[in-house]
């Protein structure tokens, strides 16, 4: 009986919702792409930045590495004072 009940019961159709409830409109709209141009400048201006630091960190290794072999070449070519004999000198006869 329950089930003849059930069956023989009408079911309601859905009712469409007013399209200003579904929908975002214009300011919603208007939001959302100033969300999304504000994300594009921040990740633009971010992947500047990262760019910059990365060319400043080698210009700084190549100069950190000239100098180095400057450093190097100067000690290699320095000679101690203590070395050297004045009265010790072979090639003056």
């Amino acid at each position: 009986m329950y089930a003849a009940i059930l069956l023989a019961a009408v079911t309601p159709e859905p009712s469409a919702p007013p399209a200003e409830l579904v929908t975002p409109g214009p300011w919603g709209f208007a939001a959302i792409a100033f969300i999304a141009v504000a994300v594009f400048l921040l990740v633009w201006d971010m992947l500047r930045r990262i760019r910059r630091g990365r060319y400043r960190a080698e210009v700084n290794e190549d100069l950190d590495a000239a100098e180095a072999q400057a450093r190097a070449a100067e000690e290699a070519s320095d000679v101690d004072d203590q070395d050297i004999d004045p009265r010790d000198d072979r090639f003056r006869r």
